[in-house]
């Protein structure tokens, strides 16, 4: 899971624009310069195709998300939501919200796709044994790594 965000990082860091939260703050501790440097000599000595730069990023995370909230519940009342679902929810909400203009970005139905699948295996691929519990009661280490896999999302924000 952890080789799947670094990856992620990776292409944004190297491929994306400098203007997602992850880069500025890059820039801010390397300096422009040195910053551009590294990006270019990494693009130079490995050229990246568009589906991934664009598209693998926010499927690795749907994945990993999938894989830290598969365990969890929200408690209403007297229905329990599985988390599992809010990744798929949040990814494809993103995409509509990028296609009504509501927030930044390109709609892309590859994204949805790649999204989808990457959900599908994490939910369905590995082995599901762990018991279910209420996300925020009693709040734990795992329900932790839970919430800031979401806030890691942030890092992608691009900034005007």
């Amino acid at each position: 899971m952890g080789l799947s965000l670094l990856f992620s990082l990776f292409i944004y860091l190297f491929y994306r624009t400098e203007k997602t939260v992850i880069n500025e703050l890059s820039i801010q501790i390397l300096s422009i310069h040195t910053y551009a440097a590294w990006r270019q000599a990494v693009t130079d000595l490995l050229p990246l195709s568009k589906p991934i730069i664009f598209s693998l990023p926010e499927g690795l995370w749907v994945f990993c998300i999938t894989l830290t909230s598969k365990h969890f519940y929200i408690q209403l009342k007297n229905r329990q939501l599985p988390c599992v679902f809010f990744p798929l929810i949040f990814s494809i909400g993103l995409e509509v919200f990028q296609l009504l203009q509501w927030t930044k970005g390109r709609f892309d139905f590859l994204d949805i796709w790649v999204s989808v699948l990457f959900w599908t295996v994490a939910r369905y691929g590995f082995a599901d044994t762990a018991s279910r519990q209420n996300i925020v009661t009693p709040l734990t280490n795992k329900s932790l790594l839970c919430f800031s896999s979401y806030a890691i999302v942030y890092l992608a924000h691009v900034l005007e």
